[in-house]
């Protein structure tokens, strides 16, 4: 695979004060693939992720690209079908010799995907909240990890609103399923019974809430406080929501933290009902930073839409996409492996104050945030941690407390503690 070079002679100064003779004479542009749903299922969340990296390129190319080129956006469809994201990811690796993927959102899509980063020695940016549990040499992960949002999350409603009974709720897949494994832990640990955990899956679009929801109602028959973690994903939460206010669920009834619902989601649903319960991210819209302004400022000016909503995995691609593009520009190439290297340890001020890190085990440093939904569909943000570091391997499951990451002193993903040995390098878990 070819990789650019920036000539030892071609100063930054001289790529910016060029940058249309420069562009014009690069003749093998720099190309980014994006991999994200454009239709089915998991459209209503991926297809912002898609135009948020075309506002990015478009931005970096307006500065005058790339190490003298112009970027070239290479979008593909997946279609929220998850064996066709690995094929779709191999496409942009052979057919299409992409520097780059930023994509995916389910984890069951980013696992499909894996196998073919690795064989190929592609690199991806991967911006969704996710269970943990991996760490890939090929790659970085910009969303949370369960101590970034889901254990902060229950943290909140054990010791802020008293909750006593948990019902987790998600979709099929790896992620609500890993999660859940790790907060039914948690919980426990905090004294939470068994008993009183409440756990179930729902396939993805689904529809018909009214017995979960019944069963949710009927956990607190005994007077305890009940409330929901909700891992649902999609346009499933639709119909989750619309039942809950159907049932006349109100958020001092029984409060939703939502790990899979933000702005771009409650843009397409009537809030009245909804306005109380919660979600935990790393990014709100309603942060008040002037980062965070010119950010929302340039989205509408791209998009060409005063209304459309920014959300923390846009966030996580514009942290991601600047500390490549940094990386690249130090580096003065984009060679896979040069680049992996050269990524930990780069900084970039996020959107709601402070400044993103990135960790050797590929994860960044994050801050917590909850917030709570407002009749406008926008979140009133109530709690705001200072940066949490990313924990690729939860303490709250036995045989991964003792697994550390670390691909730059320990070369390895996998790395167990009480052995002092590298379990495996690449991901078959």
């Amino acid at each position: 695979m070819f990789k650019k070079i920036m000539l030892p002679a071609l100063s930054s100064a001289a790529l910016i004060a060029g940058a249309g003779s420069a562009l014009a004479e690069c003749a093998d542009p720099i190309k980014v693939g994006v991999l994200h749903s454009l239709s089915g299922t998991m459209a209503i969340s991926e297809t912002t992720l898609k135009d948020t990296m075309l506002m990015l390129i478009a931005e970096q190319n307006a500065k005058g690209g790339l190490l003298g080129c112009e970027i070239e956006a290479v979008v593909v469809d997946p279609a929220s079908d998850w064996p066709l994201f690995a094929e779709k990811a191999r496409e942009l690796l052979t057919v299409h010799d992409v520097d780059v993927i930023f994509g995916n959102w389910t984890s069951v899509s980013r696992k499909s995907v894996l196998p073919v980063l690795e064989e190929l020695n592609g690199l991806l940016f991967y911006p969704v909240q996710y269970e943990g549990e991996e760490s890939s040499r090929n790659v970085f992960y910009t969303g949370a990890a369960p101590n970034q949002q889901a254990i902060p999350a229950v943290d909140y409603f054990l010791e802020e609103l008293g909750v006593e009974k948990f019902a987790l709720l998600g979709t099929d897949y790896v992620y609500p399923r890993t999660t859940n494994n790790i907060l039914e832990s948690y919980l426990q640990s905090k004294g939470i019974a068994a008993d009183d955990i409440f756990v179930n899956y729902t396939p993805f679009g689904h529809s018909d809430w009214a017995t979960i929801v019944s069963d949710v109602v009927a956990l607190g028959a005994d007077g305890k406080s009940v409330g929901v973690i909700s891992t649902i994903n999609g346009d499933a939460n639709i119909g989750f929501y619309k039942e809950l206010a159907a049932q006349g669920v109100s958020a001092e009834d029984i409060p939703v933290v939502a790990f899979s619902v933000g702005e771009e989601e409650l843009s397409g649903l009537d809030t009245t009902n909804l306005v109380g319960h919660l979600a935990a991210w790393n990014y709100f819209m309603s942060a008040d930073t002037a980062e965070n302004a010119a950010f929302i400022e340039a989205w509408h000016g791209f998009i060409g839409d005063d209304a459309r909503v920014t959300n923390d995995p846009m966030e996580a691609h514009y942290i991601g996409f600047n500390m490549w593009v940094n990386a690249v520009t130090a580096a003065g190439t984009t060679d896979v492996d040069t680049i992996i290297d050269a990524l930990p340890g780069q900084e970039f001020t996020n959107l709601t104050g402070g400044t993103a890190v990135m960790l050797p085990n590929h994860h960044l440093t994050k801050p917590v945030l909850i917030g709570e939904i407002q009749a406008d569909g926008q979140f009133d943000i109530i709690s705001q941690t200072t940066e949490v570091a990313g924990d690729a391997w939860t303490n709250f499951l036995p045989e991964s407390a003792v697994l550390e990451s670390d691909w730059i002193d320990l070369k390895c993903g996998m790395y167990n503690t009480e052995t002092q040995t590298c379990v495996q390098l690449t991901s078959n878990y």
